[in-house]
């Protein structure tokens, strides 16, 4: 038997921030790659301190759905889950390479395959795109438009910065897109001046975040002038300075997730069977839907 484990931050004050985590949780879960799944958080219940010992499984596998290593994938997620010989130097990483470590959690006679977070697997450059092509409802969306990736960037955690440029190089690389760049909120270059970055009329902006809350919901949608207060909401597109911005909102709330951390799991060594094909197969067919209710919407 072999059980997965999505772990992720959670939130006393915000009730929609385990959304994204239980929507990808119940897509891996429909797809039956795993005898169990469970969802596990550091400020909601289940907690992760709990959650190993609510496993029959004797193989476990453990993705944490964070976009950066740092403070809680290298040392609050493994020292909850009692993981025994655990140090970040297993995972070799430079900031964005961590992959897997398997230890044991002897208390409870178990297996634990650790992963990186999902958040830096090259599938989540995918997701990136994705994002785009649901928020536009074009599925080539690219020529003539523009990418802006946002992070929210901190001196504390050179990582946090390091995950966005890293995104942002690998799309810029596939030549998709007219102008391809990275933003923050706290260090620059700052998406406030968004439209100082771009030339093309169109720009779709994707903010690295795993649930929508205050930044991505408040925040951001004020700094870019897409609304002058986030309770009166936006459009989208909105036109910003000559340009028709596309604010997706957080990329974690993006159905193809549910894609990387069955990526994250399988490069630990889990049988997911054809779980990914499944997970890609929905997500283009419901792109598909979008474009077709919007081009039956321009028809009416």
């Amino acid at each position: 038997m072999q059980a997965l484990v999505v772990a992720a931050h959670g939130s006393h004050l915000n009730p929609d921030a385990s959304n994204p985590t239980y929507a990808h949780a119940d897509a891996v879960r429909e797809t039956g790659a795993f005898d169990e799944v469970r969802e596990a958080f550091w400020k909601e219940e289940p907690h992760f301190r709990e959650v190993i010992r609510t496993l029959e499984s004797e193989e476990v596998f453990v993705v944490p759905l964070f976009i950066s290593e740092g403070y809680f994938t290298e040392q609050v997620i493994p020292r909850e889950l009692r993981l025994e010989g655990w140090d970040p130097d297993r995972w070799e990483s430079d900031g964005t390479s961590a992959s897997e470590a398997t230890l044991e959690a002897e208390d409870v006679g178990k297996t634990i395959h650790y992963c990186g977070p999902v958040g830096t697997h090259d599938a989540m450059t995918d997701v990136i795109v994705g994002r785009a092509e649901s928020v536009t409802g074009d599925p080539d969306v690219g020529e003539g438009v523009g990418l802006a990736v946002v992070g929210h960037g901190t001196e504390r955690n050179e990582n946090s910065a390091k995950a966005i440029e890293y995104h942002t190089e690998r799309i810029r690389e596939m030549d998709r897109f007219d102008e391809v760049e990275a933003l923050f909120m706290d260090e620059e270059p700052e998406v406030d001046d968004v439209t100082d970055y771009f030339e093309s009329e169109d720009v779709v902006v994707v903010p690295l975040f795993i649930a929508d809350g205050y930044h991505t919901q408040e925040d951001i949608p004020e700094d870019m002038g897409l609304t002058e207060d986030y309770r009166l909401g936006w459009d989208v597109p909105a036109e910003v300075d000559g340009h028709r911005i596309w604010y997706t909102g957080a990329v974690g709330t993006e159905g193809l997730m549910a894609d990387v951390v069955l990526e994250r799991a399988a490069d630990a060594g889990a049988d997911v069977g054809d779980a990914r094909e499944a997970i890609r197969s929905a997500f283009d067919e419901s792109v598909a839907n979008d474009v077709g209710g919007a081009s039956a919407g321009a028809g009416d």
